[in-house]
């Protein structure tokens, strides 16, 4: 990768429960498959599923081993490439670091979240931002009941929330990476 990347990465941990519980969330695989086609559709160069769980790790492992190595490869080409885009790290950290050595600089961290937050930038000012090719991004969306105030408080930005025209706010992830990617790098 080398300038204007965006990658997206799924967070099942630090997540909360609807207690406002730190928790790992159980990966699945809609979300494996439905946001890699996402991330493919709207040229990501990567997509992280954020795991500490080792037999979360396998699985994803196994899932995306079937559409890239083995009998899912040839029977669907398409779906073999979106997940080739899957890298499945343990920490965000690690999903931030390994963005780091393949774009060779340090990727700015942009957190999404259904509620607003004072300083959010706008999906048309990150577009603007990402269209400059100043920086590297590293979008992340969290599961369960979002993504921890940790999470929050580390980011470079906080991305305005997707708001409907009614007061329900509860997206599904995969809802959510579709409509920001669209909003992102859709062609108008």
């Amino acid at each position: 990768m080398t300038g204007n990347s965006f990658c997206v990465a799924l967070i099942h941990y630090p997540v909360y429960d609807k207690n406002g519980q730190v928790v790992t969330t159980a990966v699945t695989n809609l979300d494996i498959h439905d946001i890699a086609r996402t991330a493919r559709t709207f040229d990501a160069d990567r997509y992280y599923v954020v795991t500490p769980v080792t037999d979360q790790q396998a699985m994803v492992s196994r899932i995306v081993s079937h559409w890239q190595d083995g009998w899912g490869a040839t029977y669907n080409p398409k779906r073999k490439a979106a997940l080739d885009l899957v890298s499945v790290a343990p920490s965000l950290d690690a999903a931030r670091q390994d963005m780091a050595v393949r774009c060779g600089r340090e990727p700015k961290i942009v957190v999404t979240g259904a509620a607003g937050r004072p300083g959010s930038v706008t999906c048309v000012e990150l577009a603007d931002r990402i269209a400059a090719g100043d920086d590297d991004y590293l979008l992340l969306f969290g599961t369960g009941w979002g993504m921890t105030e940790e999470v929050f408080s580390a980011a470079d930005l906080v991305l305005e929330p997707i708001r409907g025209s009614g007061d329900y706010n509860h997206l599904s992830v995969r809802s959510a990476v579709s409509i920001y990617m669209d909003r992102l790098f859709g062609r108008r």
